[in-house]
């Protein structure tokens, strides 16, 4: 039995969500609390351990860019349903700009607690002789990946809201024969 279009898609968008949500977790997972400060000629230089943690960052940051641009050319690519009824729903209207907003957020989060760690171990030579050399605050990949987790789930719940439009535009009225209604938007779409 084949899979549909939309069940292939429902089944990669699920794979690079759940893998950028596994990479995230893995990065906050990987993380040294801190670097090794070693006392040099009037400044303090920072040993790191060699982690993974910044190649998980920025692959986890693939993934959910892929994961989004799966979910929106899924939604999008409805080609039976007019965008005009598609964003008219209500409903789906909300979820989509939630959608966008909630992975954009986690891809932004993630970019930056990144980058962070990324200019930590980059920039470890410092003239303050009390630093410390911390790494990225405790959390954010965790809470990046979680981002990404939920943006993954929202999309699964637009392109539902997509099937349910869908099925809205091609029932038959009661009244009518079995034939299909035309393409006009119906009063309760409306915003």
């Amino acid at each position: 039995m084949a899979l549909s279009t939309q069940a292939k898609f429902i089944l990669n968008l699920m794979f690079s969500g759940i893998l950028s949500f596994v990479l995230g977790i893995s990065a906050e997972l990987k993380k040294p609390p801190s670097g090794t400060p070693i006392q040099g000629a009037g400044v303090i230089i920072c040993s790191f351990p060699k982690d993974p943690t910044i190649q998980l960052g920025f692959l986890s940051i693939l993934t959910a860019i892929s994961t989004s641009v799966l979910g929106a050319s899924s939604v999008l690519s409805a080609k039976d349903i007019p965008r005009k009824a598609l964003f008219g729903y209500r409903l789906f209207y909300i979820f989509f700009h939630l959608t966008i907003g909630v992975a954009l957020s986690g891809v932004g989060m993630m970019l930056w607690v990144t980058v962070t760690e990324l200019l930590h171990h980059l920039r470890n030579v410092h003239h303050d002789l009390e630093y410390t050399c911390p790494t990225a605050k405790t959390g954010l990949f965790g809470g990046a990946a979680f981002l990404t987790l939920d943006a993954m789930l929202l999309w699964i719940v637009t392109m539902m809201l997509v099937l349910n439009v869908r099925e809205d535009l091609h029932r038959p009225d009661e009244d009518e024969s079995e034939a299909p209604r035309d393409n006009n938007v119906d009063a309760g779409y409306l915003m």
